[in-house]
């Protein structure tokens, strides 16, 4: 059985059946794959090699442009995701951190600009930005996610939106709490849910078993494979900023060979990017 998705129809806004396509996406028998893109290129060998969607990545994206996660301005990341959609055919959803600001209202006006961008998807999280206090009351978090769920449903394209509980990549590992907001989430009116961080089979499953939406999980080192995940019922696995780190990781030791070696080993793995890039960028 393949996964499941929605023929085109001419007469229907291609952009609302791309959401819709998106949305479907989550309901395959086997875990829905998002690898994340930071530039146009990144997603146009991604969609080569064959994946069926795409989502930005806010720290891929930051590294760039020589900045550090959360460093990006509001106009920046819409930008780059109309970027990253004009790149591909594939539907995108967009990482828009905490939706640059903390009122509910600011958050559905950023949403309303996803949708201007042709994004299929974004994702909202509860996290301040403030280290010294990194969450957001429960109750405003979830007034937050209604307020951007209001914009991504209230129009012809049905955004999928995803509720992120960020409580796990701030050392707050109460998982009662983090289930409690992700069920609040699923009410304030979120599509998909996630709570980024969370690498024990046995949590996933809680997490996946307490809500009625799907569930994202962020893969980790020495986490769940992608089969155990499948059996966890986990819908999707994204990667964040790793493959973007990965090519920066290749760079750093070419570099370095070069430099204390004087030698050209890495040309070996050059070679490999470069027939792909030939490959995808001509398709």
């Amino acid at each position: 059985m393949g996964v499941a998705t929605l023929a085109y129809d001419p007469h229907v806004n291609p952009h609302a059946t791309k959401s819709a396509q998106f949305l479907a996406l989550h309901s395959g028998p086997a875990p829905l794959l998002l690898p994340n893109p930071w530039d146009q290129g990144s997603a146009r060998l991604l969609t080569w090699l064959g994946f069926q969607a795409l989502a930005t990545t806010s720290s891929g994206f930051a590294a760039t442009r020589g900045r550090l996660d959360g460093a990006m301005q509001r106009d920046e990341v819409m930008g780059h995701a109309a970027a990253v959609v004009a790149a591909t055919d594939l539907p995108v959803s967009a990482d828009l951190e905490n939706g640059f600001g903390d009122d509910p209202a600011q958050v559905a006006d950023t949403v309303r600009l996803a949708v201007e961008a042709g994004l299929a998807g974004c994702s909202i999280e509860d996290f301040t930005g403030r280290p010294e206090d990194p969450i957001y009351d429960a109750g405003l978090a979830a007034e937050r996610i209604a307020a951007a769920s209001h914009a991504a449903h209230s129009g012809p394209v049905q955004l999928v939106l995803t509720g992120r509980c960020e409580n796990h990549l701030h050392g707050r590992r109460d998982l009662d709490a983090t289930i409690s907001r992700i069920r609040a989430y699923q009410e304030a009116g979120a599509d998909v849910l996630y709570a980024p961080g969370l690498i024990e089979l046995d949590e996933i499953r809680r997490v996946v078993d307490a809500v009625d939406r799907p569930v994202n999980v962020l893969a980790r080192p020495g986490g769940p494979t992608i089969s155990e995940l499948a059996g966890a019922g986990v819908a999707r696995v994204s990667l964040g900023g790793a493959l973007c780190f990965a090519a920066l990781g290749s760079v750093v030791e070419a570099a370095n060979e070069l430099l204390e070696q004087g030698t050209y080993g890495f040309f070996e793995r050059a070679a490999v990017g470069a027939k792909a890039a030939r490959a995808a960028f001509t398709a």
